[in-house]
């Protein structure tokens, strides 16, 4: 499919804008210019041919025998208006002109005039009943004297002059048009430079993205909504591509876990039905067994905690219960193998009652969890310390332990799912690397914070808060 391009469209546009402009400057500005000029210019006639009607010497100077005394007067005022000024009697004809010199003996006619047919009408435009061979705009006012009408002053203004002063005009407003629209090109500049381009680079970043090259990253710096929508979809493609190799990772690291104990018991269960492993040693390797399917079965129940936690299907319950209890029956679960290893469980809780809001499942999850971790790389005849303390309206549940600690190197990586220290991998045989990934969420889920301290050969203890109630 053909891909119209944007630019393109705006550039048509423009350009079509500007000819449509000066199409209405040109057509448009011409009638009203012309109509302006028009109507001030007979106003402005009309106005002085009632003024020269009114005079008192047009009017005593009318009805004698001679008007020569009007010519001059009347050739001043016409020079001015650059018009051409008439005197006409009561029987329509032309008794002084500025335009040549009449004899008053031998006026010039003028053929089926009638003053009377101008009704409202103050100004003509026209040859003036063929007296002229082009069109004029003519203004006639009545010269009146004790109550009768002796005559007409007539003003006559050559339309041509009147389409020089409006080509005038339109000139300067063609000139002022194309200067303007010569101007606003520079919204193509910066249309190119503040849209086109990043939009461009943009476009290219999300066929790079679509594409499957999520590395690249499209090079749009600015502080505006461009800049913030590269700066997103950069984002975006980091995040995806994080994502891409997470889940890479996560199936390795799935696959490799479980094919493990499954060679081992698919191994163990051909020897012994084939016989290769003798009956007196069966009770030998189906322990190993046992013990191979038992760590597949926590395997899968932790995969299966996570992507409830992961998937939001797991409505939290949240509720008001006592943690110090809850320590309590967690920690009990683990006393055989305490027993077994002669490490203690020392209870240092605050108060008798201690009030939480939480879902009290997800948090028994996150004491076990923690308690197993600690239990697994503590000494024997060492201890482990369970404290509950109060600060600022939270509860500090701690979990601390003497054992062989953590590397500074990989404390920021015990939240990762999977992750293994390579030196606890010799005591946590059955371990998935799943357990402080499962933590983590849970507390996140709650909006409550979880940290760790750490020193390699001394000791770990992870502290986590809870919403404190009454």
């Amino acid at each position: 499919m053909k891909q119209h391009h944007l630019s393109t469209k705006f550039l048509r546009f423009y350009i079509l804008i500007g000819i449509l402009g000066f199409f209405l400057i040109t057509l448009g500005g011409s009638y009203m210019v012309e109509k302006h000029l028009e109507h001030s210019l007979s106003a402005a006639l009309y106005t002085e041919a009632h003024n020269i009607a009114s005079n008192e010497a047009v009017k005593s100077n009318i009805s004698s025998s001679t008007v020569d005394t009007l010519q001059e007067h009347l050739c001043a005022i016409s020079d001015f208006q650059d018009a051409v000024l008439w005197i006409i009697n009561s029987n329509g004809e032309i008794i002084v002109s500025t335009q040549k010199n009449i004899d008053v003996r031998d006026p010039i006619p003028l053929e089926e005039f009638d003053a009377s047919k101008w009704g409202s009408n103050y100004y003509q435009i026209g040859k003036f009943y063929g007296f002229f061979k082009t069109d004029h705009l003519s203004v006639i006012a009545p010269i009146t004297s004790d109550m009768e009408t002796k005559g007409y002053v007539a003003i006559h203004y050559s339309m041509t002059n009147l389409y020089q002063s409006r080509s005038s005009i339109l000139f300067i407003m063609q000139v002022i048009f194309l200067l303007c629209y010569a101007a606003t090109s520079l919204l193509l500049w910066a249309y190119s430079h503040y849209i086109r381009k990043p939009l461009a680079r943009i476009m290219k970043g999300a066929s790079e993205y679509a594409g499957g090259n999520l590395a690249y990253k499209i090079d749009v710096t600015s502080d505006d909504e461009m800049g913030y929508l590269a700066k997103t979809l950069n984002y975006m493609s980091d995040e995806l591509n994080k994502n891409g190799e997470y889940q890479r990772k996560f199936i390795a690291n799935v696959s490799h876990d479980f094919r493990s104990p499954l060679t081992s018991i698919k191994g163990y269960v051909n020897a012994i039905l084939d016989g290769t492993i003798p009956y007196e040693m069966q009770e030998r390797y189906l322990k190993i067994i046992a013990f191979e399917s038992e760590r597949l079965e926590k395997l899968t129940r932790s995969l299966l905690t996570l992507n409830e936690l992961d998937m939001k299907k797991r409505m939290m319950h949240i509720q008001r219960f006592d943690i110090n209890d809850t320590i309590k029956n967690t920690a009990a679960t683990f006393e055989g193998i305490c027993t077994s290893r002669q490490i203690r469980l020392e209870l240092l809780l605050s108060g008798h009652e201690l009030y939480v809001r939480a879902d009290m499942e997800q948090i028994q999850q996150v004491l076990y969890n923690l308690l197993d971790n600690a239990i697994k790389f503590s000494n024997d005849n060492s201890s482990v310390q369970i404290e509950t303390t109060v600060k600022s309206g939270k509860v500090f549940v701690s979990v601390k332990d003497y054992g062989t600690g953590i590397p500074k190197e990989s404390l920021g990586k015990i939240w990762d799912r999977f992750y293994k220290i390579d030196a606890s991998r010799g005591k946590d045989r059955k371990g998935t690397g799943l357990g402080l990934s499962i933590v983590k969420e849970i507390i996140n889920a709650h909006n409550q914070n979880i940290d760790v301290i750490s020193t390699e050969g001394v000791g770990t203890e992870f502290i986590f808060t809870l919403e404190k109630t009454k």
